[in-house]
């Protein structure tokens, strides 16, 4: 898989050398732990024994576990992840939302998919990490960058099964739909931007062919849901309701 993306970088003619930030993620986890309102910070681990951080809200009644994955460059708490894991984790869901590999601060996002491969790993131990907890449904909530993650781990065939998965500002269209089997809603503003906008329509044409998926654009949102992050959670908490009962 690292072959591949290296491949990739390398026919685009883009430096693929970019080593994960290790320690921007340590300063972020130093600078937001002590912060969190809602949830406990919690350490995770891949098979190698690298571990990072997850923000795990539980819900004693729980309908199913969400993991939550936050885009490019940030951390588990970040904008609009921040009222994903926690409203939806007061409306009857346990929430996971988990650090995924940053690079570090001035390289843009197509520096990133070398990273993919981790970002992957991380999310499938989180799944793990809620299987673990009890639930029996868990279903993914993605956005941006941390979509197009989500979107390799879900291509692979060992993939863990989910309920759902919400792709909040994909840019781009799906990699490999065809090993899409999980309800998927392709989430997006009108505002958004113009690389996630111009492929809306090709997405919506993908998703048709998996039953129980949908596309919604929501009017006067841009990429983050700036202000809007309430009707965000609740175009979010609808379709996981649907999809997970």
């Amino acid at each position: 898989m690292r072959l591949f993306f290296a491949l990739l970088l390398a026919l685009a003619g883009i430096p693929c050398y970019a080593e994960a930030d290790y320690a921007r993620e340590q300063r972020w986890a130093a600078e937001i732990t002590p912060a969190i309102l809602v949830g406990d910070p919690v350490q995770l681990a891949l098979p190698s024994g690298r571990k990072f951080l997850g923000i795990h809200a539980p819900n004693s009644k729980a309908q199913a576990g969400v993991v939550v994955v936050h885009g490019l460059g940030v951390h588990p708490d970040w904008g609009l992840i921040n009222p994903l894991r926690s409203q939806l984790a007061e409306q009857g869901y346990a929430t996971l939302s988990v650090q995924m590999p940053v690079l570090a601060a001035e390289l843009r996002g197509e520096r990133y998919p070398p990273l993919f491969p981790e970002a992957a790993a991380r999310i499938a131990v989180a799944v793990k990490y809620l299987q673990d907890q009890g639930h029996k449904k868990i279903a993914i909530v993605s956005h941006s960058l941390g979509s197009r993650m989500t979107n390799v781990l879900l291509n692979q065939p060992d993939a863990p099964p989910i309920a759902a998965w919400v792709a909040i500002g994909i840019i781009g269209e799906y990699t490999n739909p065809a090993s899409l089997k999980a309800p998927v809603l392709d989430l997006y503003g009108a505002n958004d931007f113009p690389e996630v906008l111009e492929l809306a329509a090709k997405r919506a044409a993908v998703i048709r062919n998996i039953p129980g998926s949908a596309q919604i654009r929501v009017a006067g949102a841009d990429h983050y849901f700036n202000n809007m992050e309430n009707e965000l959670v609740r175009n979010v908490k609808l379709f996981l309701d649907r999809a997970t009962r």
